[in-house]
């Protein structure tokens, strides 16, 4: 039963049933107002019933584009008798041999009936939506899907169906989602997605690959609370996700699954997609894998890096995504490609012996921040002054540290005079000039970036509190961190309140500050039974109670205070979280002088240098030790500390024990500016080293 033939989208003549007939003697008819007409010629001319007549009639007044007209004849449709016609002769069993001819010409004919009264309904449900009725349009929709469901009890058949009718059934099962989501009516919108996909529509491949992601899009970007699918359609055994983000990240992988196995066209919005939701939860590693699995000559291989680069970094691995941007910033590659040159220089910005590798990528990247990309100038700029403030801190010379660090406030001044707002820029001009003793200056930045934040921000607390004690503003300084408190979760204090015990102990208040770590015990404590022992991701690691750090500095406390039981026992507390830790080691090592064990003590800061030859605090130590061992040993010890000052200039016990030396050595000049140095740091240096809060 051929429905019509068409030229040009439009029906030039209907056939059915071996007749056929000119659609223009029919069009006569529906321009003079004659429907009944119209319809009885197409019923006698075609040997059509009532339903059948209706259906030819609107499809060719919605292809005229008369919407009114076609929902006027589509009305006259009595769905519920046309499917009770139906439903017999299309669902019963494959018949025997001897009778499968005649039967396979009447299934073929109801069919052919399924396929006209059910595109009838769907052009309906289409006018209905051309017209701005949107809800309407839904129901119009969902009676498609209702009325294929009673004809097909198990589902449409793989085979023996009709190409046109499996095109309405899909072309409906799309629409209905995004007719209730136009509607504004989202509950109906994930009961649509969901029954598209877990009933039995027999959808091409790239059909259910387009449902598949709308509603993985839906779930990400909608902002309503799905909840998980009914239990009616969960397989035992099975995973059901328990929420948005979970059912979203399961669809982008099984179209990324079938991707793979070639069922699909390459979609690089997918990756996108499984991106942000993988971010989300700091499962950038899975995504990673997901990358990985990509077939070569799907994904351009420089774009696969850039991915893969990207997942590392949020990963924490650092290194891998740094070799991979080498690859990919390769100068056969794409050298001057933006993004990946302002990854790179972000991760080199974070690591003082790649930061001069980062000026290069940096430079560069500033260098193409033009036309469209000349926003991001002022993020080139920004990791420039970074990468150099970096560099800066490994110099050999003073005067290539002066020239680094210089250069970097100036890179970092020209960022922020593009984008005056930014709170990050803000922030690192702060830090920046506190490093510099430029504490005036600091403040000023400090303050500016609390109110930029309005407070929410932990790290500009710290900043403002680390400043005002660098001035020995201590009292200022603990308002401002009990203020920080009030503002602050409970479980974001963990930093601040480890400030605050410092604070203390610079107040000459110590029994107080053990009692604000005893607090951050109990915090510690709370926290293991709300979470668990693992935590929840690294990304929020900052913002709770570090439990190795409160251990470690209360032994530090303890050893202070010469309670050397106390603090073996709190440093033993810090080892079973932190095994090998050149922190541990060195507290041991005080622990062991403060007790007369001084070889012991020596052995053990030098395993601490062994394990960790950047040290700073061992190499002072160690040096202070072997200065006491005679004449034969002071340009050992020298070494030592102009090592530690290479690393820290600010250093002011470096800067002392240097002067002592000196003075031992006869060097009275050298002595009297290393003590002139010790004094000035020993003016401004705050209770935490301001690269804490970086």
């Amino acid at each position: 039963m051929e429905s019509g033939e068409y030229e040009e989208g439009m029906v030039v003549e209907f056939s059915a049933n071996g007749n056929s007939m000119k659609a223009t003697d029919v069009e006569a008819k529906l321009d003079e107002g004659n429907i009944h007409e119209a319809e009885s010629s197409l019923r006698e001319g075609l040997s059509l019933n009532f339903e059948e007549a209706r259906a030819l009639l609107g499809k060719l007044e919605y292809q005229r584009g008369n919407l009114e007209g076609a929902l006027r004849v589509f009305d006259g449709i009595d769905l519920q008798a046309a499917i009770e016609r139906l439903q017999p002769s299309i669902t019963e069993k494959t018949p025997s041999k001897k009778g499968r001819s005649r039967a396979d010409s009447q299934h073929s004919v109801s069919q052919h009936a399924a396929t006209l009264v059910l595109d009838a309904i769907y052009l309906k449900a289409k006018s209905l939506h051309k017209l701005g009725r949107l809800t309407e349009a839904a129901h119009e929709c969902k009676k498609v899907l209702d009325a294929v469901e009673k004809i097909f009890h198990q589902g449409i058949p793989d085979a023996q169906v009709d190409s046109r009718l499996q095109e309405t059934v899909s072309r409906a099962v799309e629409l209905l989602p995004e007719l209730w989501k136009q509607a504004g009516s989202y509950q109906e919108t994930i009961s649509a997605y969901r029954r598209a996909l877990l009933s039995q529509w027999n959808l091409d491949n790239d059909c259910c690959a387009r449902i598949q992601k709308a509603f993985a899009v839906f779930l990400l970007y909608s902002g309503l609370e799905a909840g998980p699918p009914s239990l009616g359609v969960q397989v035992e055994g099975s995973y059901v996700p328990k929420n948005n983000l979970e059912e979203a990240i399961l669809l982008l992988m099984i179209l990324l699954r079938n991707l793979f196995q070639g069922k699909t066209k390459w979609d690089p919005s997918l990756t996108e997609h499984l991106t942000f939701a993988l971010s989300i939860c700091n499962q950038t590693c899975v995504l990673a894998k997901q990358v990985e699995e990509i077939m070569p000559g799907v994904y351009p291989r420089v774009d696969r890096w850039n991915s893969l680069a990207l997942c590392y970094s949020g990963a924490g691995q650092n290194k891998a995504a740094l070799n991979l941007l080498r690859k990919s910033l390769h100068k056969h590659e794409r050298p001057d490609e933006l993004m990946p040159l302002l990854l790179a220089a972000k991760i080199c910005s974070e690591d003082s012996h790649v930061a001069a590798e980062g000026v290069g990528y940096a430079q560069r990247a500033v260098s193409n921040s033009q036309g469209k990309d000349e926003h991001l100038k002022a993020v080139g700029l920004r990791l420039l002054g970074l990468c150099l403030g970096k560099q800066a801190k490994i110099s050999s010379s003073d005067f290539e540290r002066s020239r680094l660090q210089s250069e970097a406030l100036k890179s970092l001044s020209e960022a922020i005079a593009l984008e005056k707002n930014n709170s990050d820029l803000i922030f690192e001009l702060g830090v920046q000039y506190a490093e510099h003793r430029n504490l005036n200056t600091a403040l000023r930045y400090a303050k500016q970036f609390v109110d930029e934040t309005g407070g929410s921000v932990l790290k500009g607390w710290r900043l403002l509190a680390l400043v005002l004690s660098a001035q020995q503003r201590f009292s200022e300084a603990h308002v401002v961190t009990d203020a920080a408190l009030d503002e602050t979760a409970k479980w974001e204090q963990g930093p601040l309140l480890r400030l605050k015990a410092k604070l203390k102990v610079s107040q000459s208040l110590p029994m107080d500050a053990i009692e604000t770590y005893r607090y951050l015990l109990a915090l510690v404590q709370a926290q293991r039974k709300s979470f668990g022992p693992l935590r929840v991701n690294s990304q929020t690691e900052d913002d709770k109670v570090n439990e190795f750090e409160v251990w470690h500095g209360l032994s530090n406390l303890y050893a202070s205070l010469s309670y050397w039981k106390d603090a073996e026992i709190c440093l033993g507390k810090a080892r079973e979280l932190k095994q090998y830790a050149a922190e541990i080691l060195h507290t041991e090592g005080i622990i062991l002088e403060g007790c007369g064990k001084s070889h012991e003590a020596l052995a053990t800061y030098i395993d601490a240098l062994m394990l960790e030859p950047y040290f700073v605090p061992g190499k002072i130590v160690v040096a202070m030790l072997m200065s006491k061992m005679g004449p034969k040993a002071l340009p050992v010890a020298r070494s030592l500390l102009s090592d530690a000052l290479r690393l820290d200039p600010n250093n002011r016990k470096a800067w002392y024990y240097l002067g002592m030396i000196h003075r031992d050595d006869g060097r009275m000049a050298d002595a009297a500016d290393c003590f002139q140095a010790a004094t000035m740091l020993e003016e401004s240096d705050p209770i935490e080293s301001f690269s804490s809060i970086i």
